[in-house]
């Protein structure tokens, strides 16, 4: 039972960074042309359209994208709720789907950090992925460095958002304790 609750709970949340991907690419004005905004573009549209016809955006915010990545959250506990496998109120889910969406949304930053992090060493600049991540990441790292310039050559700012995200993980783990710790 732990294999199948593994295998539902990765195909969601991998799902579920995909949809966070395509808000955040269409928030920071991404290159949609490359050939990672190409994949997540693709993954999410056919779900995306008709969403689309009935909620509209607003502002830079795509709406159905959002409402989207709710929805699989939602769908995520649902599934292991009918399954058996966990044991849930219809009110509290929809609050956890909510968090859900937070932690993966910090989960996918700090993965898109540690990619951008490690091709920087070996691509430098020419991968059109390092590009994309660029784009993402850097609407973050640049008001840090405005306090914190490289020095040496060395760039601390994504050192730096590291422990912020860690001490807002630590933070939100003391607030809502095993819940967020299970999410």
């Amino acid at each position: 039972m732990k294999t199948l609750y593994y295998l539902i709970d990765t195909l969601f949340n991998l799902y579920l960074m995909v949809v966070i991907m395509r808000i955040w690419l269409q928030w920071v004005r991404a290159d949609f042309y490359n050939p990672l905004s190409q994949f997540v573009v693709k993954a999410t549209h056919p779900v995306l359209s008709p969403l689309r016809r009935i909620i509209p955006s607003v502002g830079g915010l795509d709406l159905a994208a959002a409402v989207l990545a709710i929805a699989v959250a939602l769908l995520k506990y649902l599934t292991f709720i009918l399954l058996g496998m966990i044991q849930g109120s219809w009110a509290g889910i929809i609050v956890v789907s909510l968090l859900l969406v937070l932690k993966q949304a910090g989960s996918l930053l700090f993965w898109m950090l540690v990619v951008r992090a490690l091709m920087s060493w070996v691509s430098q600049g020419r991968s059109p992925i390092d590009h994309v991540m660029q784009q993402l990441t850097e609407p973050l790292l640049a008001p840090i460095r405005r306090f914190i310039p490289p020095m040496a050559g060395l760039d601390l700012s994504v050192l730096l958002l590291f422990i912020v995200l860690q001490a807002l993980n630590y933070l939100l783990l003391d607030l809502l304790g095993p819940l967020w710790g299970a999410l």
